[in-house]
C-alpha cells in the first residue's frame, strides 16, 4: 500500500485558533476539541481526521521532528505562535488513514466470529409496534409483521394503506449475494459510512398508479439510546424505504463506526527575541520604501 502524507489545510489553523481563543483558556497547555462534530444520532460521526490544538508555555516548549513543517499565527492580541503541523497520513485512494474499531478489522479482515447473527440481534424487536408522526399521516411498523400509513383522529384509524407485510422469502432472495453477515450502505445518507440490514414487505394496498401492491424496504440500524422509526422515505411511486434505529444491533461489530483519529497542532510561543528581530526588519523595510519614495519624487521635481 503506497503511503504519502497530508497536512491540515491553512484555513483550519485559522479555525482553531479563532475557536481556541475565543474561549480564553490558553495556558496552561490547553487541549481545546476543536471538530468534534455535531452530536448526531447514529452516524454523526465524520471519518475525516481531527484536529486538536494544544499551547506550549516557554518553560516546556514542543520539540518538533526536524523535517515537521511549521507556520507562525498571530493571535487576536498579536501575539505570535509557531504551530507544528501534524504529520498524516493517507491511502494511494487520498482517503486518511484512520483506526479502525473491532468491527472495522472484523469487515476487512473477513474474519468470522461466534456471535450473533444481525437477525438474531433484532428479535429484540417483536412485540411491540413503532410508531412515527409526520403531520398527517402516522407510520406503524411491527417487527416482521407489517407496516401501516394511518391517518388518526381522536386515537381511531379513519384512513389505511398497508406499506407491506414481511417477505421472507424476498429477504432472503435480496441477501443471497451478499455475505453471511450482509451489511449495506445508504447512497442517500448524509453519512456514508452508515451500515444498515435490510427486511423486504411487500404485497401492501394496491397502488393506484401503478397497479402494483405497495412494498417497503426496512433498513435497521445502529443506533442509540433506544429503538425508533427514524425515518421512510418514497423512494419511487409507492416504494418506501423505512429506517429503523435499533441499539440491539451495535452488539454487533460490522455494524459499529469506524473511529477517526485525533492528531494535536503543536504551538510554541515566539520567544521575544524572534519577535523583536521581525519588527527591526519590517522598520527596516519600511525605512527603504520611504527612502525610494523619496527619491522618486525628487527625481519627478527635477524634471
Amino acid at each position: 500500500m503506497i503511503m504519502e502524507t497530508m497536512k491540515p489545510p491553512l484555513f483550519l489553523l485559522f479555525i482553531l485558533f479563532s475557536f481556541t481563543y475565543a474561549s480564553e483558556q490558553i495556558f496552561p497547555a490547553h487541549i481545546g476539541s476543536i471538530f468534534g462534530g455535531a452530536g448526531s444520532t447514529g452516524g454523526g460521526r465524520s471519518r475525516e481526521p481531527k484536529y486538536n490544538i494544544e499551547f506550549h508555555s516557554q518553560d516546556s516548549p514542543f520539540i518538533p521532528d526536524d523535517d515537521q513543517e511549521s507556520v507562525i499565527i498571530p493571535d487576536k492580541n498579536g501575539q505570535k505562535f509557531i504551530c507544528y503541523l501534524p504529520k498524516v497520513e493517507k491511502e494511494k485512494s487520498g482517503m486518511p488513514v484512520i483506526q479502525h474499531n473491532v468491527s472495522s478489522m472484523i469487515f476487512e479482515t473477513e474474519k468470522r466470529i461466534k456471535q450473533k447473527t444481525p437477525d438474531e440481534l433484532l428479535e429484540a424487536l417483536k412485540g411491540p409496534c413503532f410508531l412515527k408522526q409526520e403531520g398527517w399521516w402516522s407510520y406503524e411498523f411491527c417487527y416482521q409483521k407489517k407496516l401501516r400509513q394511518l391517518h388518526l383522529e381522536d386515537d381511531k384509524i379513519v384512513q389505511e394503506f398497508i406499506l407491506g407485510e414481511y417477505d421472507p422469502e424476498a429477504t432472503a432472495a435480496f441477501n443471497q449475494n451478499l455475505s453471511d453477515i450482509s451489511t449495506l450502505k445508504d447512497p442517500r445518507s448524509k453519512d456514508a459510512s452508515q451500515r444498515y440490514h435490510a427486511h423486504q414487505y411487500t404485497n401492501g394496498t394496491m397502488c393506484d398508479l401503478t397497479n402494483r401492491p405497495r412494498e417497503t424496504e426496512v433498513r435497521f440500524v445502529c443506533s442509540e439510546p433506544r429503538t425508533m422509526i427514524s425515518s421512510i422515505t418514497e423512494i419511487s411511486t409507492c416504494k418506501y424505504a423505512l429506517t429503523v434505529q435499533c441499539p440491539t444491533l451495535c452488539k454487533h461489530p460490522l455494524f459499529q463506526e469506524e473511529i477517526p483519529v485525533w492528531h494535536t497542532i503543536d504551538c510554541n510561543m515566539l520567544p521575544k527575541k524572534h519577535v523583536d528581530a521581525e519588527v527591526r526588519q519590517e522598520n527596516q523595510n519600511m525605512e527603504i520604501v520611504m527612502v525610494t519614495d523619496s527619491e522618486n519624487n525628487d527625481s519627478e521635481l527635477e524634471q
